[in-house]
């Protein structure tokens, strides 16, 4: 399965990525704002999904199209 980012890079288990846009997290009053590292992602069985670790949020799952390999 190819996971890409929203430029079309690979991404792997371990990639670190950045957040494109604030992005609002669901059951927490925590944003995510643009430019945000999320390092040592894993893949999930989505194309579409990784779940990472971000400053303040810990086993957040993110959509790709809103990620850049870094």
């Amino acid at each position: 399965m190819d996971v890409k980012d929203s430029n079309g890079n690979a991404l792997a288990d371990g990639d670190s990525v950045q957040v494109i846009r604030d992005l609002k997290v669901k059951g927490s009053s925590v944003t995510l704002k643009r430019g945000t590292v999320v390092r040592n992602i894993r893949l999930t069985s989505r194309a579409d999904e990784i779940e990472g670790n971000a400053d303040r949020v810990r086993g957040i799952v993110l959509r790709t199209e809103f990620l850049k390999k870094v």
